[in-house]
Parts: C-alpha cells; structure tokens; sequence
C-alpha cells in the first residue's frame, strides 16, 4: 500500500514538472526573430491584401518584422502544406482564405502537397467574412433570379467563371443548380480575376463573386448583382436579395479567412496570437480598410474559429462527394 502511495505521488510530481517545464518553455519572449504569413496564393488577391495590413499591424505590435511570403502553387495547397511542416512557435503562420479546406479534396493524386486542415494545424484566429453574389454580364439583360433560371431554361445562359473546382464558386454553382433545378455549367479559371476579365468582356455570361472583386463594375452596370448566396442581406449591398428571398433555399455559401500555425503549438501562444490579432481587427484604421473591401471582420477565441473549421470540413466533404466534383 505504502509502495503504491509512493508511486502515485511519484507520478504526480511528475506531472507537474512536465506541466510546470512547458510553461516554462513558452515564458521566452514572443516573437524572438522575424515572423513570416505564408499567403498560398499569388500577391494581389484578397487573401494577399489581408495578409499584408495584418503584417504591417503586427510588426509594429511586435517589435520584430512580419514577411508575408507567396507560396503558391496546386491549388494553394503548396503554401498550406509549407506551414503545416513548419516548427511550431509562432514564427510561420498562414493566412488562408476557406478553399484552404477544399483543396485537398479535388487535387489529382501526386499533383499537389498533401495535409489534413483540421489535424495539421492550430487554428489561431477567424478573421473575415466575405458574401458571394451572383452576377451577370450586362449583355445578357438578365436582372433577376427568375430571369436567369428562365434564360438558363430556354439554353441562353448557363456558363459561369470560377476560380476551380471545389472553390466555394463551383460550390455555389452546384448549390443553385440543384435547387433551382437547372444546369449551369462551371468555366475553371486560374484564379478569379482572369475570369472575371472574361464576364466584363462578355465571352462568359455568369460568376459567382465577393463583393470586393465586383463593386467597381456595379454602378455603371457593366455587371448586375442577382442576389447574394447568404443567410441575410449584405451590408455592403442591402438591396440584392438572397438567394432564399428570391426563391432559391439551401443554397447558402459564403467565403471566410483564417489565421492558422502548424500543429502542436502551445495553448498559451495561441491565446497570445488569437488576442494580438483580434486588437489588430479592432483597431479603427483596420476596421475602415477592411470595410472597404467588403469584409465583415472576424471575431472569437481560437476554438471558436476551430469549431468553424471542423463544421466546413464536414459540409464541404459531403458536398464535394455528392456533386462528385472531380480534380481539375
């Protein structure tokens, strides 16, 4: 008995050292050397934007420099994958926008880098949200949801430009042509901008885009928002209905950002990086320019953000395997 007391103490006090030696171990300052945002798309994108006002903030914050640094490559999983395989202390961070989940999904085998979203890192911080609309070419003459099914009926309208397959623009597409009972037929573009060159050229009919991305081209009405593709009005845009008010349910996506670190990064750290960054997203400035760019910013602790990442994880799981979208 005597024996057994002393080796449950024993295990105890062990315990405790291990407990005590970590926090110990994170008591170093933070952070000790330049920090790098790993942004897995090219510069320029609204990922690129984010990354970059949250890399100016930081290092002021911080003392040390932040280096958003472009890694992009197969479908972003390139930069993503980067992140994962990187120590976990905080000096290697990723900014990602919600394809970061998908990708993985409809990538030939052997094409990109592989990880898991949801096992390979440490969310840290959700950091905007961002509505998509649907919107045509002008020259379609289209200005209604039920003229656009009406159009796609009678074999006018059908093709829209999206970014790839399994963005959460394809996603959309399949959303709304299974609940409108319609065929629309994805056009894969390397990215949003060169296909949305192609809508504003005419060559396209149709995409499915934030906000930012379209805002300038709305009050000449080179392009027409039909209605936005989320549980409620946009703020940005209060007069385009959603997608449900016009008729069309379960047909709800939206896009997000994240602030993510590699797996195995100290509880304390996290809390720090979570607290840091949502005092950049409040500060006035940040708030005017994110406003700007038709972001709703962020909120919560990190396992609130985990949280949103395990429930997208799930849907776009299943939605990737019921409308069998298959890598580019």
């Amino acid at each position: 008995m005597i024996h057994r007391t002393r080796r449950t103490t024993l295990k105890s006090c062990l315990a405790a050292s291990l407990a005590l030696l970590s926090s110990i171990a994170w008591a170093a300052p933070f952070p000790t050397r330049p920090v790098t945002l790993v942004v897995a798309y090219p510069a320029g994108g609204e990922v690129d934007v984010m990354a970059r006002l949250l890399a100016e903030k930081l290092s002021a914050r911080w003392k040390q420099p932040v280096v958003v640094e472009n890694r992009n490559g197969a479908a972003g999983t390139i930069g993503s994958a980067y992140v994962a395989r990187s120590a976990p202390d905080g000096h290697t961070l990723l900014v990602a926008p919600n394809t970061f989940i998908t990708a993985p999904l409809v990538l030939h085998p052997g094409s990109g880098a592989k990880y898991d979203p949801i096992t390979d890192f440490s969310p840290i911080a959700h950091l905007c949200d961002q509505s998509l609309f649907v919107v045509v070419n002008k020259v379609t003459g289209v200005r209604s949801m039920q003229e656009l099914v009406a159009r796609v009926n009678e074999g006018k309208v059908s093709a829209y430009a999206s970014p790839g397959n399994g963005s959460p623009m394809h996603i959309l597409g399949e959303l709304l042509s299974r609940s409108a009972s319609i065929t629309l037929t994805q056009i894969p573009y390397r990215g949003t901008a060169p296909g949305l060159a192609d809508v504003l050229g005419g060559q396209v009919p149709m995409l499915f885009g934030t906000m930012q991305s379209i805002a300038q081209y709305l009050p000449s009405g080179n392009l027409v928002a039909l209605a936005v593709a989320d549980t409620a009005r946009s703020p940005f845009a209060p007069a385009v209905p959603t997608l449900a008010e016009a008729g069309f349910k379960n047909a709800e996506i939206s896009t997000w950002q994240g602030f993510l670190g590699p797996k195995g990064m100290p509880d304390d750290l996290v809390r720090t990086l979570n607290q840091d960054v949502n005092a950049v997203l409040a500060m006035p400035d940040v708030a005017s320019r994110m406003k700007d760019m038709a972001m709703i910013p962020g909120k919560g602790d990190a396992p609130t953000f985990a949280r949103i990442l395990a429930t997208d994880a799930k849907r776009y799981k299943k939605l990737v395997e019921d409308f069998r979208i298959q890598p580019d």
